[in-house]
């Protein structure tokens, strides 16, 4: 079974993930894919540094994430931001592509039930362009005030970065728009778990039940 795994900038997705991945599921990071096809020498990079000159790049000729989050995510920058996300975004679904596929033989040879987690930040915004059909779609969430207060903590943003980065992506309502299972990351880190745990019960027994199925032939 194939699920999506969203939420906004310090929701929690990564702790969500990282339970899942302990529970048995493999995990496709969005995240660590858009770092890696942006590396130096990439062609992501010389397209960026292309379209929005040599300022893109640190001094150890990797992208300028600083120079990014200021210019790029700042309000009034969407034709910048959306112009970035057109070299990114492809890149890292051809890269997903390729795990995607490589997680499905080797878990399918074990024979059981088995999840692959597609952990998307931006799924809400990429929803029709993405190409993967998801059977569920989990949404980590918690308030703005409290997601930006720990961007300052463990990210050290300054504020007005962190309140770009929020308002730069999609909206809670949005998220809910795609998402049908809401995970609260606001309570605490074993109440999360919890109810963590039980959901990937819930989805490994459903897509049991639908592998049996398509063994018989009744779906």
């Amino acid at each position: 079974m194939r699920i999506g795994l969203t939420g906004g900038i310090a929701a929690g997705k990564s702790a969500v993930a990282q339970r899942l991945q302990e529970l048995g599921a493999a995990i496709i990071d969005y995240d660590e894919l858009s770092h890696q096809v942006v590396l130096p020498g990439s062609q992501a990079l010389q397209h960026i540094v292309m379209e929005f000159g040599a300022q893109a790049l640190d001094t150890k000729g990797g992208l300028n994430r600083s120079w990014m989050a200021s210019e790029v995510f700042a309000p009034g920058h969407e034709k910048e931001r959306q112009k970035l996300e057109s070299i990114i975004h492809p890149a890292v679904f051809r890269e997903a592509l390729s795990f995607d596929k490589q997680f499905q033989r080797q878990m399918g040879e074990q024979g059981k039930a088995y999840l692959i987690v597609h952990e998307i930040p931006l799924l809400a915004e990429v929803a029709e362009n993405i190409p993967f059909s998801f059977e569920h779609v989990i949404s980590v969430e918690a308030p703005v005030d409290e997601r930006v207060r720990r961007m300052l903590k463990t990210r050290h943003m300054s504020q007005r970065d962190a309140v770009n980065r929020v308002r730069s992506q999609s909206s809670q309502y949005d998220r809910r728009q795609v998402a049908d299972i809401i995970i609260d990351s606001s309570q605490s880190f074993e109440q999360m778990f919890d109810m963590v745990d039980r959901v990937y019960e819930q989805l490994i027994a459903e897509d049991a039940t639908t592998d049996v199925g398509r063994v018989s032939g009744t779906k």
